[in-house]
């Protein structure tokens, strides 16, 4: 790996966990190369901005990057976008953006969401790369000569592959340099730098005076599953400044990222359930009812009661280290 990784300045980059600072390295290896790039992660953990820094620390900075939703249109004007403008023209703009790619020796093409791609199109995507030209009767010349490639999806690749829904020989051909984007929630520790940069951000752009995240609401942040990974923290961060009555953002800001407990199992019944997201909730606030009883949504006297009622209690004393809940006899 570079010795001298490319800094992160995008926020959905920053971080300072481990796989933050591989990827930033993987990016700088990749930069001096035109190899194709495959780029994996769930939704919203930042798979084109990667893509993007690539590109930008590349010697085709200047050149254009072109993004290719595979997944966001019709295939007639995807095959357009592709492989350009068939001669019985569609639309006279959509007939120039397909002749943007051939313009664009040097550019950077990023095919987003590659796993969205038919079978048929994923054969001439195939096709196109073994020959890095194409020359056929039915469309006007158009020549990947120049293009770098990087791809990304979101599918579980040796999955996709095992069902048939995605072609190994095209895998095989995209995936040169391998780049796998964690999500949020396995990298908790980016989370109060990415949390606090969006604050700045919001406050900004609002005009508001909102400067803090409270202790309490960062360990919310951090205790939060992040389905929608680093675009679902901005925009809980946006919404909580634009919301904000104080200086300072509290729990009761992010009550709308309070998930119910999970459904029952059919081994567990839902008092079951109920106990366990109790105590999970009060080890993440260090045993303090009061703040366990505001993320849970309920009284504090109510809290008191369904801990009597589960035979649980919280020991915040020398014995026992802080938020360790245990469970008593009836």
């Amino acid at each position: 790996m570079s010795k001298n990784p490319v800094p992160l300045r995008d926020v959905n980059l920053l971080g300072r966990s481990r796989a933050m600072e591989r990827i930033s390295c993987v990016i700088s290896d990749a930069a001096l190369s035109a190899s194709p790039v495959f780029i994996t992660g769930e939704a919203g953990t930042g798979k084109e901005v990667v893509a993007r820094a690539i590109h930008a620390a590349s010697l085709r900075a200047d050149a254009p990057f072109v993004v290719i939703k595979c997944g966001a249109m019709p295939e007639y004007l995807l095959e357009v976008e592709l492989f350009g403008q068939a001669k019985e023209a569609i639309h006279s703009t959509v007939q120039a953006r397909g002749r943007s790619l051939a313009s664009g020796d040097g550019s950077t093409l990023f095919l987003d969401e590659v796993g969205e791609l038919s079978p048929r199109m994923q054969l001439n995507l195939l096709q196109i790369l073994g020959e890095r030209s194409a020359h056929k009767p039915e469309w006007e010349d158009f020549s990947w000569w120049g293009l770098r490639i990087i791809a990304s999806t979101k599918m579980d690749v040796g999955k996709a592959i095992a069902e048939g829904r995605f072609r190994s020989d095209l895998f095989y051909r995209l995936n040169v340099i391998s780049i796998h984007v964690p999500p949020l929630r396995e990298r908790v520790d980016d989370i109060p730098l990415l949390a606090t940069h969006f604050l700045k951000r919001y406050s900004r752009e609002t005009n508001k005076q909102v400067d803090a995240v409270s202790r309490e609401a960062m360990e919310l942040l951090k205790s939060y599953a992040w389905p929608g990974n680093v675009r679902e923290l901005q925009n809980a961060m946006e919404r909580a400044v634009v919301l904000a009555k104080r200086r300072r953002i509290g729990v009761s800001d992010l009550a709308f990222l309070q998930a119910p407990p999970p459904p029952p199992s059919t081994h567990l019944t839902l008092e079951e359930v109920e106990r366990r997201h109790i105590e999970r909730v009060l080890r993440s606030q260090g045993g303090n009812i009061s703040r366990a009883a505001e993320i849970l949504g309920i009284h504090r006297t109510t809290l008191h009661k369904k801990l009597h009622r589960y035979g649980i209690t919280c020991t915040r004393g020398r014995g026992r280290p802080p938020g360790k809940a245990r469970r008593v006899g009836k």
